[in-house]
């Protein structure tokens, strides 16, 4: 596999999970004592963690997923498996809305993302390769390779948790704790809809910054965490300039690549889908590609387009489509794959729909889904 190929298999896989679930992968994280903090409801906590900002941070993150997906054979090296199982730890430096390094430490090797705001790396140690990738200029708003930063941030873990509230969700205070050394207050989220598989999200909320410090996902079913992902140790001190340059070690094989400059229509996030506003008609070209959204909240639905999933091309894929459920309507047929937090709907007219909901939600949400 080339090194170029290879740097996309960063962006791609971690984007679709970050859009589904809003996860990435990290270690569990060990509370100490509660603390005495003065009392405050959720309506207030809530706010301030909505508004919630600091110049940048840095520290490890650990995280643990187990979202009951079967393991694929022959699919051991991609990072998408990584990310969605196992327990990871990571090195983070955030500064501002541009800069960010991960490095994840995984299997005595390295990966590191790193951006300064102007170059983007991402660089595999166990395979010996980078990726450059020169980026528009900043008053373009340019589409950066952000997708890894997000999965190894415990904020962007939770905001997508947060931006799933609405009248179906029970908010509340739950208690104190210390995280990563500091007093944090816990706020859970319980979704009152049973069309979802999440039962539970508590976030570890900074009692000074106000900043999630860990995030906990429980499924519906069962008492061991689907996701959590957290600090176990955290400065909000700005890191330096320097820390968000790369240098490749002598002898990796670098490739350059030029992001575009931006376009509306390829940054533009999912945007959500109704009867009324679906299109009927077959899509065409790599600027339709990208994933709509049907539904809202817990209720979400990820839609994928032209997949390539034709029988006999997949291996281990094929495996589990022979002994997937058949689901048909009006819209078409195709076949279910479940685990304990994911559904996934993949249609004979390739479409992939995607989601923390129940099968029977993805087969109601399959007739508005674009083609």
């Amino acid at each position: 596999m080339g090194t170029t190929r290879r740097g996309r298999r960063w962006l791609v896989p971690v984007t679709t999970v970050a859009v589904v679930a809003g996860v990435g992968a990290f270690g569990p994280v060990v509370a100490d004592a509660s603390p005495d903090l003065p009392g405050i409801t959720a309506q207030d906590l809530l706010a301030k963690v909505q508004t919630a900002k600091v110049d940048g941070l840095s520290g490890t993150v650990r995280s643990a997923a187990d979202l009951g997906l079967p393991a694929l054979p022959g699919m051991e090296g991609s990072q998408f498996p990584d990310l969605l199982s196992g327990e990871h730890t990571a090195r983070v430096a955030f500064a501002g809305p541009d800069k960010a390094r991960v490095s994840v430490l995984d299997n005595m090797a390295e990966r590191v993302l790193t951006t300064d705001g102007k170059t983007a790396w991402a660089y595999d140690s166990s395979e010996r390769e980078a990726v450059k990738y020169v980026l528009p200029a900043r008053s373009t708003k340019p589409a950066q390779p952000r997708p890894e930063k997000d999965a190894y941030d415990p904020q962007a873990v939770a905001k997508q948790f947060l931006d799933a509230i609405d009248p179906t969700t029970k908010v509340e205070v739950t208690g104190t704790e210390r995280v990563a050394g500091r007093d944090a207050y816990k706020l859970r989220l319980v979704p009152r809809t049973d069309k979802t598989t999440v039962g539970s999200v508590t976030l570890s909320i900074d009692s000074k910054t106000w900043v999630p410090l860990d995030v906990t996902v429980m499924p519906r079913t069962g008492d061991d965490p689907a996701i959590q992902v957290g600090f176990s140790s955290v400065s909000f001190d700005v890191p330096a300039a320097s820390t968000f340059a790369f240098t490749p070690p002598q002898g990796v094989k670098v490739t350059e690549e030029t992001v575009p400059a931006f376009k509306p229509h390829s940054v533009t996030p999912p945007k959500s889908v109704t009867p009324k506003t679906t299109p009927q008609t077959p899509r065409s070209g790599s600027a339709d590609d990208r994933p709509d959204v049907v539904g809202q909240g817990w209720e979400s639905v990820v839609v994928l387009h032209n997949a390539d999933l034709t029988p006999g091309t997949n291996g281990p894929l094929d495996q589990l489509l022979a002994n997937a459920r058949t689901v048909q309507g009006a819209w078409g047929s195709g076949k279910i794959l479940t685990s304990k937090m994911v559904s996934a709907l993949i249609t004979d007219d390739d479409r992939i729909l995607i989601g923390l909901v129940t099968p029977d939600t993805l087969v109601a949400a399959a007739p508005k889904a674009p083609r």
